[in-house]
């Protein structure tokens, strides 16, 4: 006769056996040791150094840029530069004698097609035919200087005096002509210097010089 209540008793154990291996494969290995999650791999996003408070979006790197350049005042306008050698036109005024004093105004007129300004006061120096100065540079008389603008075809002048060499006794020497340097240039115009002889030394030899004014004379 066969054991039926031996059945019932085999099936539970089989069961609880596969619980039981369905148990260990779930939470370790075979061989006893625990299987700890595995890191995710970093993003670009997570291996980008960000200063705080900023954010990156994943892939974009992080650049530093430079920042915008502060806009202009409202209104303003870029200043004209300045006129140079090349553009302008020199020439010596008429002799304005007075107490002693030759006057002559240096004359400098914009030749271009463009608007450029002239600030300060001019260079100048007496040269003879080859070229060598007469005399020391001249002195800057007291002044305000003021930018002057010029349009094509405008003119500013600058005085140039010094003391009579008949009245001071002056060593003097006559020049063949008058180099013009525009403010703030290196290259000289050379004039025509035909007002006679000048003082180059001695007592009341100096030679002064006004800033720039518009227009083509007192």
């Amino acid at each position: 006769m066969a054991n039926t209540s031996s059945s019932p008793h085999r099936t539970a154990l089989l069961a609880s056996a596969v619980a039981l291996l369905g148990a260990l494969t779930a939470c370790g290995g075979t061989d006893g040791t625990t299987t700890a999650p595995r890191p995710t791999t970093p993003t670009t996003h997570d291996r980008t150094t960000s200063p705080p408070g900023t954010e990156v979006s994943p892939g974009e790197q992080s650049t530093p840029t430079r920042p915008a350049a502060s806009p202009s005042p409202a209104g303003a306008a870029a200043p004209s530069s300045r006129c140079r050698t090349a553009e302008l036109r020199a020439e010596v005024g008429r002799m304005d004698p007075g107490a002693g004093q030759r006057n002559f105004p240096i004359v400098l007129t914009n030749a271009s097609a463009r608007t450029c300004t002239v600030y300060g006061y001019p260079g100048a120096a007496f040269v003879d035919a080859s070229g060598r100065q007469l005399g020391p540079d001249p002195e800057r008389a007291p002044g305000k200087p003021s930018r002057v603008t010029l349009a094509p075809g405008d003119s500013a002048w600058a005085g140039l005096s010094y003391a009579s060499p008949e009245i001071s006794g002056a060593r003097t020497a006559r020049p063949a002509g008058l180099l013009v340097t525009p403010p703030d240039e290196r290259e000289p115009i050379e004039v025509d210097w035909t007002a006679g002889a000048v003082p180059v030394s001695g007592n009341a030899s100096t030679v002064r010089l006004t800033v720039f004014a518009p227009g083509s004379g007192p």
